[in-house]
């Protein structure tokens, strides 16, 4: 609706879109998931296939594209998994790689003035040219207290960014549609969830920690809305390096011991537990910068996502050490599955498909 004016091909503003596959394309591996509706007026989905598919060691780094023809092979081998006929996807940029800004304009302005607002304010945060970026923004809703007034959410990348990935799945043979933002894809799972926290989550403060394998991203939401993000340079990495070099593993046996296959009898004790207790620090580390950051005092739940947060205990292990009550995040909760899907399966990788299935979730976009 916008394209060619602001450059904009973010999510939001997007005519009805396709049915997509979720792409999520992390530092050690590609994630796909593939919901559909039951029913026209169901408000239920199913499950229609998904895969996870490693990446090659050092092929992704800090979130870019190092080994094109690397990442491209494991979406194609990932895709293939998949055994389905669609090929439209939506992806996702990391926090990293794009700048966002909440600003406040008057209410109810038209269309042409809105967009010549966000260029303007664009101007003063990107720090590079419009003709180098992809811009869009968001209408989040009135400003808290004041009716006449509503928040804006301006979020631009470099061209470069997008179109790395674009070429990832472009060279896997499939077709790029949507580019979202992970933390706003992952918020966008969140809300299937939200729903079975105590009274729907209102008014409560939500600490969604996603842990992959270089960084834990932290997501702090009210009433459905961020509040706080950061990230943090620890991930599972860590542990399976302890553990590939203290037991004489392979890479693919540390990975498999780091999802919980044990290697030996003292795995816990000499590995397993200091891994546990490190994570609940930089958790807990992570939540003391939110309340030194904004208003607020408290955090009701933790929900933890990424391939971390099935690790045996870990969830324990942090609610002991912030004393929050800690969850592990499964958007798939109520959902149909089809009968290519393992339930046992599912629930074991779900916390790791949180921004897959937001990205999936953008098929059944209203707009």
């Amino acid at each position: 609706m916008l394209n060619g004016k602001l450059n904009i091909n973010f999510v939001f503003h997007q005519p009805k879109l396709p049915t997509l596959i979720g792409v999520d394309i992390g530092s050690s591996s590609v994630k796909m998931v593939e919901l559909s509706m039951v029913g026209k007026n169901s408000n239920i989905y199913r499950v229609e296939h998904y895969a996870i598919e490693p990446i090659p060691k050092d092929a992704m780094l800090d979130g870019n594209v190092v080994n094109l023809e690397a990442v491209s092979e494991s979406l194609r081998c990932c895709w293939k998994r998949m055994e389905t006929r669609l090929k439209t996807v939506a992806l996702a940029l990391p926090a990293a790689a794009v700048i966002t800004k909440k600003i406040t304009v008057p209410a109810g302005q038209k269309e042409d003035d809105l967009v010549f607002q966000v260029e303007t304010e664009a101007n003063r945060y990107i720090p590079f040219a419009l003709d180098e970026a992809n811009l869009d923004f968001q209408v989040v809703g009135p400003t808290p207290g004041n009716l006449e007034e509503v928040e804006v959410l301006i979020v631009a990348s470099r061209k470069e960014k997008v179109e790395e990935r674009v070429a990832v799945v472009l060279a896997a043979g499939l077709k790029a549609v949507v580019m979202d933002v992970e933390p706003y894809a992952a918020q966008a799972a969140f809300a299937l969830i939200e729903n079975l926290l105590p009274g729907g989550g209102k008014g409560q403060i939500v600490a969604l920690i996603d842990i992959g394998a270089t960084g834990i991203n932290i997501n702090a939401m009210h009433n459905g809305q961020s509040v706080y993000m950061r990230n943090q340079p620890f991930g599972g990495d860590h542990l399976a390096q302890e553990i590939q070099s203290y037991f004489n593993l392979s890479p693919e046996e540390a990975e498999a011991a780091k999802r919980g296959d044990e290697p030996a009898n003292n795995y816990t004790t000499r590995t397993l537990q200091p891994f546990r207790e490190i994570l609940a620090l930089e958790v807990a580390r992570a939540l003391q910068f939110f309340f030194t950051s904004t208003q607020f005092t408290a955090i009701n739940y933790i929900l933890l996502a990424g391939e971390c947060a099935i690790i045996p205990g870990l969830d324990e292990t942090i609610a002991i050490r912030t004393q929050v009550g800690t969850l592990v995040a499964n958007p798939f909760i109520g959902m149909e599955l089809s009968s290519g899907v393992i339930p046992k399966q599912l629930s074991a990788d779900a916390p790791s498909l949180l921004v897959a299935c937001g990205l999936a979730l953008r098929s059944f976009d209203p707009s």
